[in-house]
């Protein structure tokens, strides 16, 4: 093969290769869309979340302890919602302590829960790996 040919073939790779990394780096590299349901009430909630250690035990978006439910769509679940997440704030479970937590405290928690729900989907194992390694919605 000739020195011509390889550098054809070089500069053709590294082209490729060179188009692929910005493509890498530019897809799903826009703005969040979750920060239009990040309310100040959900940031305090979100404080809140971490004072009690909540990822102890719940986890969000499929991160955190395995003791309690994962919490990342509790808001959405049927048969759940913001009235069920009150009241097992307020009175805790067999598992999950009562904090005495204010009511203020328990709406800014709810807040929190509310704008996670909004924001994402768990268990990930509901979502398709693209070929850049991102993941995706499943598609049915």
């Amino acid at each position: 093969m000739s020195l011509k040919t390889k550098r054809l073939i070089f500069g053709i790779l590294f082209s490729f290769f060179f188009l692929y990394t910005i493509a890498v780096d530019t897809i799903g590299t826009s703005k969040d869309d979750g920060e239009r349901w990040l309310t100040e009430k959900a940031k305090k909630g979100k404080l809140v979340f971490q004072e009690y250690n909540c990822t102890a035990c719940h986890q969000i978006y499929g991160l955190g302890g395995y003791m309690g439910p994962d919490l990342t769509n509790v808001i959405s679940t049927p048969g759940k919602g913001p009235i069920y997440a009150k009241a097992f704030l307020q009175a805790g479970s067999q598992r999950m302590p009562n904090f005495q937590l204010s009511e203020e405290k328990m709406e800014e928690l709810i807040e929190f829960l509310t704008y996670i729900d909004k924001t994402g989907i768990s268990p990930v194992k509901k979502f398709k790996t693209n070929f850049d390694g991102t993941i995706s919605e499943a598609t049915k």
